[in-house]
């Protein structure tokens, strides 16, 4: 039987910093501006909720959207809203106008939702998301750069040209110190957009085998209590010198490339290609201060045949994805960054 409940939303109101900021135009780096960071990103958690006698018990929107200005103090540029300038840069208008946020609740328990599977595609999805254009809200650029709706379920629309992953968990990590009571965020919010931008003149290198830029597709849900046992049962048929080693992802991502690969029933004579979207923060050339929430991650492709990857070792498979994860350097980031900036509207599909 499929699960049917009702949400009822307030109008949707803009949250300001809870103190003045600067006024000022701040501008974003080449990664940020990659056709692929372009785009509105819907992020949906899910909470365990823990009753705790608060004064503002009865009021659990009312503390988020406290932290939420609070919070837009230090991470001001939330609150303003994108611009592209000359040669389709993209810059960051701090005004101060606020983000979106939408206060709702729903008539069903956090246990009836996993009962009916979260899984992709997550069959409630539609009714937990606010609603696309709230107040005009869905174009890219002169909109809100996020929209946040709070309950047992916290829901955010990120314009993804502000912020990657990581930067968007540090910001809503500040939100929850505030919440807490903090007088201030543990992580004291970097910009420094201009140490990812491409350095004039820089020519790709022609070595450096990389991948088109950023398309962006969805992402299943966080692993769960059964995808951690299944990494761990993955793991222990490496052998010892890997076991202790490699990391989840390595070890998930050499599994479920090699099974997808050989259910396809490919010519053993093909390409067998493994796109992955990697981390900079840690190249120590790039010089990325801590507290640096700016799209920082760029694509690493690795390239085999199909009777290499299936008839080989998940030993092998793994070796090949962590060579490739050595590949980012400082270099192979500016060569990213310089074919997204010649070519933004360049298509998917292996370089020639």
């Amino acid at each position: 039987m499929a699960l049917t409940f009702t949400v009822r939303r307030r109008d949707p109101e803009l949250v300001r910093p809870a103190a003045p900021t600067p006024r000022e135009t701040k501008r974003l780096s080449d990664i940020d501006g990659l056709v692929g960071f372009r785009t509105q990103q819907p992020v949906m958690f899910f909470y365990r909720g823990e009753r705790r006698p608060t004064a503002d018990d009865d009021d659990p929107a009312g503390v988020i959207r406290r932290a939420l200005g609070e919070a837009l103090v230090p991470y001001y540029p939330f609150a303003g809203r994108l611009r592209e300038v000359e040669a389709r840069r993209l810059v960051v208008d701090c005004t101060g106008e606020g983000v979106l946020f939408v206060e709702a609740d729903a008539d069903v328990r956090l246990a009836e939702l996993k009962a009916a599977d979260r899984r992709l595609p997550f069959p409630c999805a539609d009714q937990l998301l606010c609603d696309d254009d709230a107040q005009g809200s869905a174009s890219l650029f002169n909109c809100p750069l996020l929209l946040i709706q709070g309950g047992f379920v916290l829901v955010v629309r990120l314009n993804h040209a502000i912020c990657d992953a990581i930067g968007l968990v540090q910001f809503l990590s500040a939100m929850t110190e505030l919440a807490r009571g903090l007088p201030a965020p543990t992580v004291v919010p970097s910009w420094s957009r201009e140490l990812l931008e491409a350095l004039p003149h820089h020519e790709p290198d022609a070595a450096a085998d990389v991948p088109p830029p950023l398309m962006m597709t969805a992402s299943p849900p966080a692993p769960g209590d059964d995808m951690v046992t299944l990494v761990r049962a993955i793991r222990s048929g490496l052998p010892a010198s890997l076991r202790d080693t490699a990391t989840s992802f390595e070890v998930l991502t050499s599994a479920l490339w090699r099974a997808h690969t050989a259910a396809l029933e490919l010519p053993p004579h093909e390409d067998a290609l493994l796109v992955f979207i990697c981390n900079v923060r840690g190249v120590p050339e790039l010089a990325l201060p801590a507290g640096y929430y700016g799209n920082a991650c760029v694509p690493v492709r690795v390239l085999t045949t199909v009777e290499a990857l299936v008839a080989g070792s998940l030993e092998d498979t793994v070796e090949m994805v962590r060579e490739a994860k050595k590949t980012v350097t400082a270099e192979y980031v500016r060569s990213v960054v310089a074919l997204g900036v010649r070519w933004p509207t360049r298509p998917a599909g292996r370089r020639r």
